[in-house]
């Protein structure tokens, strides 16, 4: 297992709709890596694109949760969409209103090839949402409203890690 390299906004494959795990067998140093890479303190969840892998795959870290699914779908959205701080570990220092459902619902596969479901609020329903964004190619950004988005893409361009 290790830690990965986070992949900053700018890098392609954080634009880039991952592939659907095939074979499970060859998953396993993925999934320990992203379990790894998401238990440093302060990370909530990371996908398999953030650290330059293009497979559907994410972990999460939320109120001493830890887990990860193989090919997740957002089943279920619920409540109305709250505007709710959000920032990014490959947008690092921006923290934006971003909208979002409070109750989210996600299935997926363990690497034992079981079916799983999540279902959270708050903090973990936000993760569900964020990770799920990544392995289709988007980031936070792309959710903001217009405003909050123009007010970030300016923060953005003026930060030093920028690839832009």
């Amino acid at each position: 297992m290790s830690v990965r390299e986070i992949r900053l906004f700018g890098d392609p494959i954080l634009k880039t709709k991952t592939k659907p795990v095939r074979n499970l067998e060859y998953a396993h140093q993925l999934v320990e890596d992203l379990l790894e890479t998401v238990a440093l303190p302060g990370r909530a969840g990371v996908a398999a694109n953030q650290i330059g892998v293009g497979l559907s795959v994410f972990a999460y870290n939320v109120d001493g949760e830890l887990g990860y699914l193989i090919n997740p779908e957002i089943t279920l959205l619920s409540g109305e969409k709250q505007l709710i701080e959000e920032g990014c570990l490959s947008v690092p220092g921006l923290w934006h209103r971003a909208p979002r459902f409070p109750e989210a619902t996600a299935t997926g596969y363990q690497l034992d090839g079981s079916k799983i479901e999540i279902a959270g609020t708050g903090l973990l329903a936000q993760a569900l949402q964020h990770e799920c964004d990544h392995l289709a190619g988007k980031t936070y950004l792309d959710r903001l409203e217009p405003t909050e988005r123009k007010i970030a893409f300016k923060e953005l361009r003026s930060q030093k890690w920028f690839l832009g």
